[in-house]
């Protein structure tokens, strides 16, 4: 796979190892396979420009800017542990390459095993699924995106760096019917509820990773219609879903509990439509303050609710109709 702007080649390689090593710091890529993707996978052309935010806004840097201080700005941002503002539409983030980390951590997450076929909601740039390309080989990948302009981008990127799966403009919401079934899905963008058009397509015993609130529920298939897991521990922050299931609840006042802490944002992302803020907040200090893993999701037939410690204890809450 060869590597445009040549000047850049050998920065990139020094630049991926330094990635790599930051994510092992942090006790992630214990798995050979996921190591060699992201050692071996160039992320810098899957953001050939992105935006960073200043006080005026956001500015872009690319790839050909004749200034070659900036052009080293662009490369060493597109290594940096960070997401990426990759496309900005009136001033609104419509489209971001996800953090590294957090992306082996979803990786990691998933336990792929050889042979799994695999759906990834939201193209972004494409980075993501040249990652799964690299693992499961690129037969064994779709991604789709609601909008043609980013589904297209993400095929070029994807196809700079010698990858082809299947890359589809649809609505990321109602899955990908046509290249179901699917072994594991995973979500890219955060959804208010999870679509049953995911559960529906995947094989008994499939894996179901979506960002929710603002955690990480991964859920274990065990049918058609029924699926059920807990939240990662880690906070997750997403740009929304879009297309037939992108409603997303009114959230009245501040996401913060005492002192800020976002665990109780998190709580508030579960159950706004259903508790007032004073009974969210009273449910959370009586429970000492509950980390995300102990909260998890069951769907099962056209229903699906959030929970605390028991799918079917007393804290239980419907999420929004997916």
């Amino acid at each position: 796979m060869g590597e445009p702007w040549g000047e850049s080649a050998g920065a990139g390689a020094r630049e991926r190892h330094a990635l790599v090593r930051e994510i092992e710091g942090y006790g992630l890529l214990s798995d050979p396979a996921w190591r060699a993707a992201f050692t071996e996978v160039p992320r810098h052309l899957f953001v050939p420009s992105y935006y960073v935010s200043g006080t005026g806004g956001y500015e872009r840097l690319w790839a050909g800017d004749p200034d070659p201080a900036r052009r080293a700005r662009w490369l060493h941002g597109a290594y940096a542990d960070t997401a990426i503002a990759t496309r900005v539409r009136d001033g609104e983030l419509v489209s971001s390459a996800s953090q590294p980390s957090l992306m082996a951590l979803m990786l990691e997450a998933l336990d792929v095993r050889d042979g799994d076929d695999v759906l990834e909601i939201g193209a972004g740039s494409g980075y993501h699924a040249a990652l799964l390309c690299h693992r499961l080989g690129e037969e064994h990948v779709t991604t789709v995106d609601l909008e043609e302009e980013i589904a297209e981008s993400a095929r070029t990127h994807l196809g700079a760096a010698g990858y082809r799966p299947a890359v589809l403009a649809a609505d990321g919401a109602r899955g990908c019917a046509e290249h179901a079934p699917y072994d594991r899905i995973v979500a890219t963008c955060a959804v208010p509820a999870v679509p049953f058009p995911w559960i529906a397509q995947c094989r008994p015993g499939a894996l179901v990773l979506a960002p929710l609130s603002t955690g990480l529920v991964l859920l274990r298939v065990r049918d058609g219609t029924h699926a059920e897991g807990r939240f990662l521990e880690t906070s997750a922050y997403f740009v929304a879903l879009r297309g037939a299931a992108a409603h997303v609840p009114e959230r009245q006042g501040p996401r913060h509990g005492p002192a800020g802490d976002e665990r109780f944002g998190f709580l508030w992302g579960l159950v706004a439509e259903v508790l007032d803020r004073r009974e969210a907040l009273s449910l959370w200090l009586r429970e000492g303050r509950p980390e995300r893993e102990r909260f998890g999701v069951t769907v099962s037939g056209d229903r699906q609710w959030a929970w605390l410690d028991e799918p079917g204890g007393p804290y239980a809450w419907p999420l929004p109709l997916a």
